[in-house]
């Protein structure tokens, strides 16, 4: 058994989602003694953080035991490391992900991959032309109650899909009372913000492999809250939306349903709710739980329901037990990236799934504009 070691760029370490999740996992990994691979060996991660503000990043790099950093990414890009990932904010991937596969970096990213489809489409060629492993982090899927959910669906208890209804959002501060939960880059469109963009990155991937593909979708959007108020106490106007719903057609007849809106305040289960309702069966899942329903032990409820005192349809659906291994999504993600670089393993989620993901954004954006039904064209390198 031979350690291995693997170089790894994180872009936008100082950010949440580079601090919390990447950074995190893939020194939780590196503490464990790194990755245990097929052949007996063990893959560590050894960490390059780059971030714009020297003072920021290096105290980050301090904080966990000394890691190497610059707030040079040419001179990140120009080091020996294999992996390239970038988690800053979204209006300038494309030329940092093209400047990381001109160097030879394997590519590993965060959603949404490009601000449109052609830019996204795009990135998928230059890697695959240059022989290099490429991937978008799609984590939901690893949520516990998610996972669950994915797993009724291919234990065959929902019978035939009817629908998937994705209901999501949560009230995000204007900034005026209290701080606002997202950066002010998520509200303007030249940074690369807007719900739609970065939120269908999601949908398109769990209604994809939760339900059936989409062929076809029709969006609404609004801006619910037209001012906000930036890190730094400054007004600014919103020029993207903060609410979108969409109807889709899928594969096999099946309807998708996305209500999705920053601007809701919450009274279900989680900020995040999937049903799947079927002929054998119903689930329906937040990020940590999933209840199911079977269509033998569904009780009359049209009329029940009308009856004085009504009847208790949260007691009727039965919980999915905790059988599967939790473990963190985004941690899951690397582990399945670095053995597909490590090993080739296979790894679904490429830059091609990452452009569907902007493309079921941009076709919406469509038909918003247009007031019509859009369809969805097959993406292939």
């Amino acid at each position: 058994m031979a350690t291995r070691r693997i170089g790894v760029i994180i872009n936008g370490a100082t950010g949440r989602m580079g601090t919390t999740q990447h950074m995190a996992n893939l020194l939780a990994i590196a503490g464990e003694g790194g990755l245990p691979l097929h052949n007996g060996d063990r893959l560590v991660p050894e960490l390059l953080l780059v971030g714009r503000d020297e003072e920021r990043i290096s105290a980050l790099a301090a904080a966990h035991g000394g890691l190497r950093w610059t707030a040079n990414l040419d001179e990140a890009l120009a080091g020996a490391e294999a992996i390239f990932m970038d988690c800053a904010a979204t209006g300038d991937r494309p030329a940092r992900v093209r400047a990381a596969i001109a160097a030879g970096k394997h590519i590993h990213i965060e959603k949404p991959t490009a601000p449109t489809v052609e830019e996204a489409m795009a990135l998928a060629r230059a890697a695959s032309a240059k022989g290099l492993k490429h991937g978008v982090i799609q984590d939901k899927l690893f949520l516990p109650g998610f996972a669950k959910l994915l797993f009724v669906k291919n234990a065959g208890f929902l019978g035939r899909i009817l629908s998937i209804r994705v209901d999501a959002g949560s009230w995000v501060f204007d900034g005026t009372v209290q701080p606002g939960q997202r950066p002010s880059w998520n509200y303007k469109k030249a940074e690369g913000g807007g719900l739609a963009l970065d939120m269908m990155a999601h949908w398109r991937y769990m209604i994809d492999r939760l339900a059936a593909p989409v062929t076809a979708v029709s969006a609404l959007m609004a801006t619910a809250i037209p001012e906000r108020v930036d890190e730094h106490g400054n007004r600014y106007i919103v020029d993207v939306e903060d609410t979108s719903h969409a109807l889709l057609q899928l594969q096999g007849g099946a309807v998708g349903i996305i209500s999705n809106t920053w601007a809701t305040r919450v009274r279900r289960e989680d900020t995040m709710v999937v049903q799947i309702d079927g002929t054998l069966g119903s689930a329906t899942a937040s990020r940590h739980r999933c209840f199911t329903q079977a269509a033998v032990n569904t009780p009359e409820a049209f009329f029940g329901g009308a009856r004085p005192g009504g009847m208790n349809f949260m007691e009727q659906w039965q919980e999915v037990p905790d059988t599967l291994p939790v473990t963190n999504p985004f941690r899951q993600c690397w582990e399945r990236f670095l053995r597909h670089v490590a090993e080739d393993a296979p790894y679904l989620p490429t830059l091609v799934e990452g452009a569907k993901a902007v493309q079921l954004a941009d076709l919406a954006y469509r038909s918003v504009a247009e007031r019509r039904w859009v369809d969805v064209p097959e993406l292939t390198l």
